[in-house]
């Protein structure tokens, strides 16, 4: 029984991150976060609403200044100011905007946002048993390979989600009658944006590298057009 302890104060303490993540998000978002405002960003909202077949599209502006998009578990989308600065001063459209809110929309809707926050605290629980295991078969080095193994593991889920909200954004957006342009024109400024250039291997990365983004969404643009 007791060589089973490790897994078990693992697998308690992943349960207790994740009650404590999700508390900690909401009081962090409800604290400095504010409803969007602006009227073209909520007339394009209002219209993807209208394709989605909903009365109105949740959208809050969080008070922070990297730029960034959020999907909070309750379902809310957030911009940061960060990105609201970058549009107010004509370094990214309206529609852009909206592509970035589509996005956030695709991980509420496949589930992502939930997913990632058990993830997260499962994969803390990962990290605390492995680290246990192999920190005893491993002395010096168990930890450093306990903590690499989850990083790689946590990638490549990440990469795989954003793959599925690029789609979800993608046949949006083309409903809504705003087309995919926008959503690759912003992937195509995302570095510039943010400053992220030198961005680590793509098999550590969260995010897929910006041009197999592109790549992805031009492929279903032509399966759309071509179905056959």
């Amino acid at each position: 029984m007791l060589r089973f302890t490790p897994i078990l104060l693992a697998l308690i303490y992943g349960l207790l991150m994740w009650q404590f993540s999700a508390w900690r998000t909401k009081r962090e978002l409800d604290a400095n976060a504010t409803p969007l405002s602006d009227p073209a960003l909520n007339a394009l909202t209002q219209r993807m609403a209208q394709a989605l077949d909903l009365k109105k599209i949740r959208v809050h502006v969080y008070e922070i200044a990297p730029i960034n998009g959020l999907a909070a578990p309750d379902g809310r989308i957030f911009l940061t100011r960060g990105f609201l600065e970058r549009y107010r001063a004509g370094e990214v459209s309206a529609e852009e905007l909206a592509s970035v809110i589509a996005h956030e929309l695709g991980h509420v809707a496949l589930g992502h946002t939930r997913r990632r926050m058990i993830d997260f605290s499962g994969q803390n629980a990962v990290r605390v048993a492995l680290s246990a295991v192999l920190g005893r078969l491993l002395p010096g080095v168990g930890v450093w390979i306990a903590n690499g193994l989850v990083s790689l593991l946590a990638a490549g889920l990440s990469r795989k989600d954003e793959y599925e909200a690029d789609e979800y954004a993608a046949a949006l957006l083309t409903k809504a009658g705003i087309g995919t342009a926008p959503q690759k024109a912003l992937l195509g400024k995302l570095e510039h944006l943010t400053g992220m250039r030198g961005a680590p291997p793509v098999w550590l990365a969260s995010h897929p590298k910006t041009p197999d983004r592109i790549k992805a969404i031009e492929a279903l643009e032509a399966r759309w057009q071509d179905p056959a």
